[in-house]
């Protein structure tokens, strides 16, 4: 499948729908307060990234975003999710790449995220990409659906 990654905003409907989609997957699976989606609106603050990834016929079938933190040396992977139906296909794996790849290019050196302990597809892909398991950081220290991930990220290592 031919697929173009591109950093787009938040707004556009079938981005929206995807967002809420994974906002339901989310809140099937864990309490509301152990939640932490960012909105649209957070998503288009100053040292975020949202990017797409979409079909070949344009049809946006994944998502993700990167967050910088203040340090300019570590970003936070935030709303990765792909469309059920496009599940399978190698669609998060490829926006992982562009993340990763964009974030070095850009001096991030390490991404960090958090997910849930029930989201056994995430929790095996992010191991899989060589994240390895941190102690809750931020907003997450003390929530007991929170399972955090770090990856170093070195010149030649993607």
């Amino acid at each position: 499948m031919l697929m173009t990654i591109a950093i787009e905003s938040p707004r556009p409907a079938e981005i929206a729908a995807l967002m809420r989609l994974s906002a339901d997957f989310a809140q099937s699976l864990y309490p509301p307060e152990s939640n932490f989606l960012l909105s649209a609106d957070e998503l288009e603050q100053p040292g975020v990234r949202f990017y797409t990834a979409r079909d070949d016929d344009g049809r946006a079938l994944g998502i993700a975003a990167l967050v910088a933190a203040d340090d300019g040396a570590t970003a936070e992977l935030k709303r990765m999710f792909v469309h059920p139906e496009a599940r399978g296909q190698g669609i998060a794996g490829r926006l992982l790449d562009r993340i990763e790849t964009d974030a070095l290019a850009g001096g991030i050196r390490e991404i960090v995220l958090e997910t849930g302990p029930d989201s056994a597809a995430a929790l095996a892909f992010y191991r899989t990409a060589g994240y390895r398991e941190i102690p809750r950081f931020g907003q997450y220290i003390g929530e007991e659906f929170s399972v955090c991930f770090a990856k170093a990220l070195a010149e030649g290592s993607l």
